[in-house]
């Protein structure tokens, strides 16, 4: 009598053992789908902004610098997001007297003329969490172009996320940098073609420059 009790306890742990056997891979293959989404990488990301502002027009069309506005992308950790004093260097004559373009800039003239300044609430749409740091100068002074983490924001009427952001994307430059590299004047260039296959001329400027990509945690994460 007393063996009954036990058998009937290992044929429920079978039947456990079995249902997370199936279970278990199912759930993996969830959580990796779940990992590698859209919705979870946030590409395809492209929020609404209080003015429309189209880098296809300014930075493509135009052929205004990123730095021009982004003026701290090259010392600093950020990109400062310009303030409206910089958008006033243009159109305090561009666009103020004609109506369409007058009522779509509203926002730009209702900063300019407040006080005290009340900024425009631009949205960031490249956004890492919090326990992640980057520094934007350490990659662009060294070669690493806009286009590699932003891709052709020139060609953006609106700046939409093209890449994970992920640290197994961030993890695959940094073990193999080689095609993301350029010379270091040409990273805000960013419809430039190099006249030879990139990684060959990457490995080069990485030679040259003695850059060496750490893939320690505390690179990162401080």
């Amino acid at each position: 009598m007393g063996a009954y009790p036990l058998l009937i306890w290992i044929d429920r742990c079978r039947t456990l053992i079995l249902a997370a056997a199936l279970g278990l891979p199912l759930y993996v293959i969830g959580m990796l789908y779940l990992w590698n989404a859209p919705e979870t990488t946030r590409i395809g990301y492209a929020p609404e902004q209080p003015v429309p502002f189209s880098h296809a027009l300014h930075a493509g069309e135009l052929g205004l610098d990123c730095r021009y506005c982004h003026t701290t992308v090259e010392t600093a950790a950020f990109a400062a997001i310009p303030p409206t004093e910089t958008c006033m260097n243009c159109h305090s004559i561009i666009g103020k007297d004609d109506v369409t373009q007058s009522s779509l800039l509203a926002p730009v003239y209702n900063s300019a003329r407040s006080s005290p300044a009340q900024s425009i609430e631009w949205v960031k749409v490249h956004n890492l969490p919090d326990y992640v740091f980057f520094d934007h100068s350490a990659h662009v002074t060294r070669g690493v172009s806009c286009v590699s983490c932003h891709g052709r924001v020139d060609q953006m009427d609106v700046v939409t996320q093209v890449e994970p952001l992920t640290m197994a994307w961030c993890l695959d430059c940094h073990r193999n940098p080689d095609p993301h590299l350029r010379p270091a004047e040409l990273a805000t260039d960013l419809d430039w073609e190099p006249g030879e296959d990139r990684a060959v001329l990457g490995a080069r400027v990485r030679e040259e420059n003695n850059i060496n990509p750490s893939t320690d945690c505390s690179t990162c994460h401080r």
